[in-house]
């Protein structure tokens, strides 16, 4: 019997969407059976910024949702759609019977030494971290999220972070933020969610691996210098060399390094990595630069990407998890994907939602494209580019 977990999204394409505001509630209403959604999350275009405070009014007004959250995002995705390059509002409502929910307003003050954050229910979280999770929408602008996944994941290990970078400006103080009644224009916001819903994380970092994984032997900051008691370069030329054609222009063109996020491991498979760019490569030492700090005892591999492999990675992941959802069915899910997806990558139109809809069945999806996604690989939280970040609300 289901725990009224109930789940709603709603996408609208109005120039204006105040006109359709009352409409679109209905549906969300309706598909919420009339209950009072414990959380609404709202996802805009900024070709509605002058529109947000009444839209944020009249949904309050429609829905009196317990916590409301949300952002701008360069594209958005709902329902069965990802739009992009035009004007567009997505909404997604849950009931979540059992779950305790704690909304938040983080800033950051870079004057105290090395920063400081503020506004985050540290004690909360560490009590809930082996179940609980936090949806977390920051400004890029404003928010080093970096550093505070960094920090979270030593000071309440275990808690699980996913979400995405508010998108779609280009200079400081262009982005927007809501909570509750509040428009906000740095910071992040998010919420703590512990208890009854069971969540469930998929990553897809669109690459795969390629050759054999080897062990760091020597490094500095983020140059690996040796692998395997051999200069990285070395190696790399030698598995260079063993790639068929077709896999050679390919490493050429995008190859990146993973390295694998929980070193306890005996072996190690698709999602187990951390995947991060090749910035550059140093002749004279033999050194490959990487978008990572590396230590001497991890194990990396080497991987590459492409549209064809990126599609492979979201479906094969998504089909992991098909055992669990047996028993925990899911009844709608957020979807974060990085704004250098979608039609910029994909040929087929509507990819990553489609993905999403194959993999777990017809359920309500929302979500944006984001200027970086957020979302844990192993047992930590990182912060990701070019990766469809995905939470399942799943039954308990």
């Amino acid at each position: 019997m289901s725990s009224l977990l109930r789940c709603a999204a709603a996408l609208t394409l109005d120039g204006d969407p105040r006109a359709t505001v009352a409409a679109t509630a209905a549906r969300l209403r309706s598909a919420l059976e009339g209950a009072r959604p414990d959380v609404l999350l709202a996802f805009s275009t900024l070709h509605h910024r002058s529109a947000f405070p009444e839209i944020i009014r009249m949904l309050h007004q429609e829905l009196d949702p317990r916590v409301f959250l949300g952002c701008t995002g360069e594209g958005l995705i709902g329902e069965a759609a990802e739009v992009e390059r035009r004007s567009a509002l997505s909404l997604f409502a849950a009931t979540l019977p059992g779950t305790t929910v704690r909304p938040f307003h983080l800033t950051f003050d870079p004057a105290d030494e090395g920063g400081a954050v503020s506004g985050f229910p540290l004690d909360d979280a560490r009590q809930c971290a082996q179940d609980g999770a936090v949806l977390l929408l920051p400004d890029p602008f404003t928010f080093p999220a970096d550093e505070f996944l960094r920090s979270l994941n030593e000071e309440a290990p275990g808690l699980r972070v996913f979400g995405g970078m508010a998108s779609g400006g280009q200079l400081p103080g262009q982005h927007r933020l809501f909570r509750g009644d509040q428009l906000l224009e740095e910071g992040a916001v998010g919420c703590l969610l512990s208890g009854g819903v069971r969540l469930r994380t998929v990553v897809s970092q669109g690459c795969r691996p390629i050759g054999r994984h080897f062990v760091v032997t020597k490094a500095d900051g983020n140059v690996i210098q040796e692998l395997g008691g051999r200069p990285a370069l070395e190696r790399l030329g030698e598995l260079f060399q063993s790639l068929p054609e077709g896999e050679q222009d390919l490493a050429r063109r995008a190859l990146h390094v993973g390295r694998v996020a929980d070193e306890h491991q005996v072996e190690f498979r698709r999602g187990d990595f951390l995947v991060r760019n090749v910035l550059g490569v140093d002749r004279e030492s033999g050194g490959l630069e990487i978008a990572d700090h590396v230590r001497r005892g991890q194990t990396i591999q080497f991987h590459v990407r492409d549209a064809d492999t990126a599609r492979e990675d979201l479906r094969l992941l998504l089909q992991e998890q098909a055992g669990w959802l047996r028993d925990h069915p899911a009844r709608g899910a957020l979807l974060f994907s990085c704004n250098g997806r979608g039609s910029r990558f994909f040929t087929d139109p509507h990819h990553d939602v489609t993905c999403v809809r194959d993999g777990v069945g017809d359920v309500p999806v929302a979500g944006f494209f984001a200027a970086g996604e957020l979302g844990p690989v192993g047992t930590r939280n990182f912060l990701h580019g070019f990766t469809a970040s995905i939470v399942l609300l799943c039954e308990p």
